[in-house]
C-alpha cells in the first residue's frame, strides 16, 4: 500500500499536476481572469472573454512544456488586437513586437496590400521597398492566406483595427525567419529582402541641432522610459533656446516610456499649471470608475518660442501621451500620421506556477478634451513619414 501510494505521488508531481490541475490549466485559468477583471477595454473593443475561454481554455489540457503554453498565451494576446499586451517573454519563432519589432506600415486598400509608410534608416526602406509598392507575398506566400493567424476567433466579422493589427503582425515576421517581401510594380515582381540590411541602433537617447537660422530641432531616440533623458533633454533645450521654433520629433519612439520623463519634458514649455491627460479605470465589483486628470507643473525656464511635435506609426505609448498633452495644452503644433494607437495604460502582472511575466491596459487614457488617445489625429496630418518631414522643412 505504500509502495502504491509512493508510486501515485510520484506521478502527480511528474504531471505537474497542481489541486488536480496542471501548472499550464492553472495559470491558464488565472491569465484569464486577470484579463477578464482588469483589462480596461474589453466593452470598448467588444471582445467576447467568454467565447475565448471556450475556444482556448481546452487547448490548456494537453501542454506539457513552457514552450508550448508561451505560444498558447500569444494566441489568446491576439484576441486583444493591440501591440499594448504582450508577454515579457518569447519564444524563437514568435513574432516581433508590434510597433517595435515593424519597420513598414501596410494597408488593405481596394482589395490590395499597399505600402504606405515605411520606418526612417530601418531595413524596410533600405532594402529598397517603396510607399505606393504593391505587395503580394510575405514569406512566399499570399498576404490574405496569412491574415487568419492573428485575427481574432471569438468572430468572423473583422473590423479595421482587427485588419490592421494581423497586416502589422504579419509584416512584423518573427524573431528566428528572415523575412522576403514579394511586390508587383508595373507588372514585375521584385522580392525584398528587409532583414538582409545591417542596422544600427542610436547610441545616444536624443540628438539634436539647429536646421536653419530660427528653428531647432531634438530627436528622441526610443528613450522616453529612462530617467536619465530628462538631463539630456535640458541640456538640449538650453543649447536652442534663443530659436523662434523647436522641432521635437516623436517619430522613433515606439517603446513607451513613463509619465515622469513627459511630465518633465513638457515642464519646459509651460508658465502654469496645465491639465495634460485623462484617466478612467472601471471598479466593476462596485459599478463604478474611477475617473481623475493628471497635470504638468512648468519646470525651469520656459522655452516661449513656437513648438512643433513630430508623430508617426512609430509614435507609441507614451510618445503618444506627449503628442495629445502639448496639443491639449494648446502649446505645439502636431504633425503627422495617426500614431501607433496602443491602448490606456498598462500594468504587469505575473502568473503564480510558470512566473511567466506579462502586461496590458488597465486604465483608459484621453486628450484633455475627451477623445481617447488611440482615436487622436494630428492637426497637420500627413500621409506619411516622408511627407512629415517634408511639413518640418516648410518650419522657417
Amino acid at each position: 500500500m505504500i509502495k502504491n501510494k509512493l508510486i501515485l505521488f510520484l506521478l502527480l508531481i511528474g504531471s505537474d499536476l497542481v489541486c488536480g490541475q496542471t501548472k499550464y490549466q492553472k495559470d491558464f485559468d488565472e491569465f484569464w481572469v486577470n484579463i477578464h477583471d482588469n483589462y480596461a477595454y474589453l466593452k470598448q473593443q467588444d471582445i467576447n472573454w467568454d467565447k475565448v475561454k471556450k475556444i482556448y481554455r481546452p487547448k490548456a489540457d494537453p501542454i506539457s512544456s513552457k514552450d508550448e503554453f508561451v505560444r498558447l498565451l500569444e494566441n489568446v494576446l491576439c484576441e486583444l488586437y493591440n501591440g499594448h499586451s504582450s508577454l515579457n517573454t518569447n519564444l524563437e519563432s514568435s513574432n516581433r513586437l508590434v510597433p517595435s519589432g515593424q519597420d513598414m506600415y501596410v494597408e488593405k486598400i481596394g482589395g490590395r496590400f499597399i505600402v504606405t509608410d515605411l520606418r526612417n534608416n530601418h531595413g524596410a526602406q533600405k532594402c529598397g521597398l517603396k510607399i505606393g509598392m504593391e505587395i503580394l507575398e510575405f514569406n512566399g506566400q499570399p498576404v490574405e492566406e496569412q491574415l487568419t493567424k492573428f485575427l481574432p476567433k471569438y468572430t468572423t466579422t473583422y473590423n479595421s483595427e482587427m485588419l490592421q493589427f494581423a497586416l502589422d503582425m504579419i509584416f512584423a515576421g518573427t524573431h528566428d525567419k528572415a523575412r522576403s517581401i514579394t511586390t508587383l510594380e508595373n507588372g514585375h515582381k521584385q522580392v525584398f529582402f528587409p532583414d538582409s540590411v545591417k542596422i544600427e541602433s542610436p547610441k545616444r537617447s536624443l540628438e539634436f541641432r539647429q536646421i536653419n537660422k530660427n528653428t531647432g530641432y531634438i530627436r528622441i531616440n526610443n528613450s522616453l522610459g529612462n530617467n536619465d533623458l530628462i538631463a539630456a533633454f535640458d541640456h538640449a533645450l538650453d543649447s536652442l533656446f534663443n530659436t523662434d521654433n523647436l522641432v521635437i520629433d516623436l517619430m522613433e519612439t515606439p517603446g513607451g516610456g513613463n509619465s515622469t520623463v513627459a511630465r518633465a519634458m513638457m515642464g519646459r514649455f509651460i508658465h502654469e499649471k496645465l491639465p495634460y491627460q485623462q484617466h478612467e479605470v472601471d471598479e466593476t465589483a462596485y459599478d463604478t470608475k474611477r475617473y481623475w486628470v493628471e497635470y504638468v507643473l512648468p519646470r525651469k525656464n520656459t522655452y516661449k518660442g513656437k513648438v512643433y511635435v513630430l508623430v508617426g506609426h512609430w509614435t507609441g505609448s507614451m510618445g503618444e501621451g506627449i503628442a495629445i498633452g502639448f496639443d491639449g495644452m494648446k502649446r505645439a503644433t502636431v504633425i503627422g500620421t495617426k500614431m501607433a494607437g496602443l491602448l490606456g495604460s498598462i500594468e504587469g502582472f505575473e502568473l503564480t506556477e510558470t512566473k511567466i511575466r506579462y502586461q496590458f491596459p488597465t486604465e483608459r487614457l484621453y486628450h484633455v478634451n475627451g477623445t481617447p488617445r488611440e482615436k487622436y489625429l494630428p492637426k497637420v496630418l500627413t500621409k506619411n513619414t516622408e511627407e512629415t518631414y517634408k511639413e518640418m522643412a516648410k518650419i522657417k
